[in-house]
């Protein structure tokens, strides 16, 4: 399954010259990973309340491409790989049908000691 979440480049997305900084791309990709935990039932406020929060772990990451002030961008989010403790998550920023920046995630959860813990069962049961 394919998640795709539209992101607008504002002005302050930009640096002096108009292109997005480098930054916010993580802002955006981070949008759309709430977004895909949310639409696929993941109900993070409840793993909060019972101690249990997402964490990156790592971010590989390559600009291909920039995005400029006002340009319509698509985030598209995918699941790579799943295990007990962790999932990774491939995203691509696309403009039109350009790819102008991809990256794999690593994301855990973490325990209210801040140390690792089992994603919750309703994460495991999810199909790559």
């Amino acid at each position: 399954m394919i998640h795709r979440k539209k992101i607008r480049v504002y002005y302050e997305d930009t640096d002096m010259a108009g292109i997005v900084y480098y930054a916010n791309y993580l802002r955006y990709i981070e949008r759309a990973r709430s977004d895909w935990v949310r639409d696929v039932g993941i109900d993070q406020l409840a793993m909060k309340d019972a101690g249990v929060v997402f964490a990156v772990r790592r971010v590989e990451a390559d600009y291909i491409s920039p995005a400029r002030f006002d340009d319509v961008l698509e985030v598209r989010t995918t699941l790579d790989s799943l295990g007990p403790a962790r999932m990774v998550m491939m995203q691509e920023v696309w403009r039109d049908d350009l790819l102008i920046f991809t990256a794999k995630v690593l994301i855990v959860c973490i325990g209210a000691s801040g140390k690792p813990v089992r994603l919750p069962a309703e994460c495991r049961l999810l199909q790559t």
